[in-house]
């Protein structure tokens, strides 16, 4: 009699549902999120097959695969059928996703559009839990010199060093900065430190005779330019 608990494991499924082949024969692209999953976890519980349960787990993330991204191995493993072996596998190949990402973005090396710059640092703060502050350093052909973090804080806010930003500027011989931070809440909305900081650091750089070009709020899926608002 066949053991009712690894029925549901993939290589027991048809041709048909099989991911593992699907991929092989069909290749990566036509899987779904929860498909993928589940050739990670291998097999589901006595209850669910593992598509179906990626499906739970990916449901209750938004289906979303940054918001599984966020997701700590014990909290993946409060899946019924995810133990720890199957929740380090998904965080891992998360994050392995996350940072070819990252890899990708640093191409980027001229910017031309608030959208450069968000696709630069989205890698970087999209999915960050606490706030964090960042300047691009630019040459006169908005060549990215250098870019860093200035400052690291909690989820209300944080604080940034003028006189860094001025030292470093310097050094780095840039005549443009694009300052960005993100906002772990979700909201674009500035706030008026927002825009202070914004104004403080404007008339800083321009005793150098460097722009501040623009200011990016940046979230998981989203950005505000404060130049493509006329905040500047």
């Amino acid at each position: 009699m066949q053991n009712t608990q690894t029925s549901f494991s993939i290589k027991n499924w048809s041709d048909d549902d099989k991911p593992r082949e699907k991929l092989l024969q069909k290749g990566r692209s036509v899987l779904s999120d929860a498909e993928l999953i589940a050739i990670l976890i291998g097999s589901g519980s006595r209850a669910e097959s593992a598509v179906d349960l990626s499906k739970r787990i990916l449901a209750s993330a938004n289906n979303n695969l940054n918001e599984l991204g966020k997701l700590s191995v014990k909290q993946l493993m409060q899946f019924k059928g995810i133990g720890e072996a199957k929740a380090v596998s998904i965080a891992a190949a998360l994050e392995i996703g996350r940072r070819r990402r990252g890899e990708e973005a640093t191409i980027i090396s001229k910017i031309t559009s608030s959208k450069d710059v968000f696709e630069l640092l989205q890698p970087i703060l999209g999915e960050l839990p606490h706030e964090e502050f960042w300047i691009i350093y630019l040459n006169n052909a908005n060549k990215v010199l250098f870019k860093e973090q200035l400052s690291k804080g909690g989820i209300t806010g944080t604080l940034v060093d003028v006189r860094l930003v001025m030292k470093n500027t310097l050094e780095q011989g840039a005549v443009g900065l694009i300052l960005a931070h993100n906002h772990p809440s979700g909201t674009l909305k500035p706030s008026s430190a927002d825009k202070q900081l914004t104004q403080k650091l404007k008339q800083a750089a321009d005793v150098l005779d460097v722009k501040v070009l623009d200011h990016l709020i940046i979230t998981q899926n989203a950005y505000l330019s404060f130049a493509d608002e006329g905040y500047l």
